[in-house]
């Protein structure tokens, strides 16, 4: 599905490397990659790129039309349970966009609704196996669209689209564009907001942009090489 998006390889297994630590299964949540005693939840973040609740919503208010769409094209080659299953999903999944656009397309009106039950049941559906890969693979088109509007050429590395993934297309933009000479000078948390800073370590750590490029390229040289990520790689054309 990514592929036929059109993300590239490097960009979609690289930024799962990233994210879901290279090995993260589809219901991985941020702070539980790995299975250590005790560990606990650090956010809502889910899936193989770990979306945020609030992330889910907004996905959902903005291209849930698409998402119905690929959905019913699937119903329509299926018959019999197969295909009366899916409809049923396809009734809920409407209700759900119909619900996250009951206010403006706003991220702090979106994060509202995410603090409600059907907000957290849309923030679920990263666990579908129909429309979870829709949100998740949407999540990063944008940004590559985002990117190509503001007159990109070429194709963003894993590590640039990374950073649009992690700070916002805007903030992500100005950093992967930023002069060479400024990114050994400019901090990084001029491009988060101040909690999401002091909660990635990765960010933190490395104060500048350069640094963090640099430390976000090592990390997914690093988790690309595990069986999840090879795993994912063997299924791209």
């Amino acid at each position: 599905m990514a592929s036929a998006a059109g993300l590239t390889k490097e960009q979609a297994v690289r930024t799962y490397g990233f994210e879901a630590g290279g090995n993260g299964t589809y219901d991985v949540q941020a702070g539980l990659e790995y299975p250590t005693p005790g560990a606990r939840a650090s956010t809502t973040a889910l899936g193989y790129n770990q979306l945020l609740n609030t992330n889910s919503v907004e996905l959902m208010a903005e291209h849930g039309d698409q998402f119905l769409k690929a959905l019913k094209a699937k119903a329509a080659k299926l018959s019999g349970a197969p295909k009366k299953t899916l409809e049923i999903k396809i009734d809920v999944l409407q209700r759900m966009v119909d619900f996250s656009r009951t206010v403006p397309d706003d991220w702090s009106e979106h994060e509202k609704l995410t603090n409600t039950p059907k907000g957290l049941g849309i923030h679920a559906m990263n666990l579908d196996i129909d429309v979870g890969p829709l949100l998740q693979t949407q999540m990063l088109m944008n940004s590559v669209i985002f990117a190509a509007q503001k007159g990109f050429k070429g194709t963003l590395s894993a590590a640039e689209l990374e950073m649009m993934n992690l700070t916002g297309d805007g903030n992500g933009f100005d950093m992967v564009t930023m002069a060479a000479e400024l990114r050994d000078q400019v901090p990084t948390s001029n491009f988060f907001q101040k909690e999401g800073y002091e909660r990635n370590p990765v960010a933190s750590r490395n104060n500048v942009v350069a640094k963090l490029s640099a430390a976000t390229n090592a990390k997914m040289d690093k988790e690309v090489k595990l069986q999840g990520a090879k795993d994912l790689a063997a299924v791209f054309p």
